[in-house]
């Protein structure tokens, strides 16, 4: 048999998907990321083959992308997120025109033409405040489950400003906001509407419909919504949003 790899090496988790030569997912999986990235990746892959009946002679080419995809010393050859990213989106919503992509440490907007190719792209990797980190964080502070949060922000009557641009800035500005009584569904809409308001400006006035949200941040409850009040449009979560970049990957090394 032969079998098609895509490794995700992010900078918070490790994805994989096994796809075959008619392009079936075979098996998939995620762990967390780790200071053995090399390590972790060639344990997850192994475990995934013998879930799936499979012995290493059947890969026939793997493709590795993500934060750290340079030290996938297994993989054939590194492709960018964005690429894999759009081609993983484009298999399950052919008709994507603008892909969302919110990960643990960084988020992403990726511009498809109508042939569904790579035309622009915005990235903001350089600040955690418009990211899953940032969100963790929040969590954290307030002592509630990540997927808590959601349900949290919907009670909200006056979502807090929050102005700081640095999560470690913000972070000590929420700590301020718990001290002076600020109600934490307050807190957690405004968190909610600094993310968006980050990635909004990335995207644009002119994002080009469908809109797909993609990455870990895409499985909080509420964000998807608050994503779709910033623009004003319709934004559909991508189905297993945390493995696109690998699906991508998986789909581009049998190319």
């Amino acid at each position: 048999m032969q079998i098609y790899a895509g490794i995700d090496a992010g900078s918070r988790t490790i994805k994989i998907v096994l796809m075959d030569a008619d392009r079936r997912v075979v098996a998939s999986s995620l762990r967390d990321q780790g200071v053995e990235v090399v390590a972790l990746t060639e344990e997850l892959l192994d475990e995934l083959l013998e879930r799936a009946g499979l012995e290493r002679s059947d890969l026939k080419r793997t493709v590795a992308t993500g934060y750290a995809r340079g030290a996938i010393t297994s993989a054939d050859t590194t492709i960018t997120e964005i690429t894999c990213h759009a081609a993983g989106v484009l298999r399950q919503a052919p008709h994507t025109r603008t892909i969302v992509e919110i990960g643990g440490q960084d988020s992403k907007v990726i511009h498809l033409d109508d042939s569904g190719h790579v035309r622009d792209f915005a990235m903001n990797d350089r600040c955690a405040a418009g990211t899953g980190r940032f969100l963790e964080m929040v969590a954290d502070k307030l002592e509630v489950p990540l997927d808590a949060l959601g349900e949290l922000a919907a009670g909200s009557t006056s979502p807090s400003a929050i102005s700081s641009m640095c999560v470690v800035f913000a972070e000590t500005e929420i700590i301020g906001l718990l001290a002076a009584g600020e109600q934490r569904a307050n807190l957690v809409a405004g968190v909610q509407r600094a993310i968006i308001s980050r990635v909004a400006a990335m995207i644009g006035a002119n994002a080009r419909r469908p809109i797909i949200f993609t990455g870990g941040v895409a499985m909080v409850p509420g964000m998807d919504r608050a994503l779709a009040d910033s623009l004003n449009a319709e934004v559909q979560v991508a189905e297993a949003p945390q493995m696109t970049g690998a699906l991508g990957a998986a789909i581009l090394a049998d190319r």
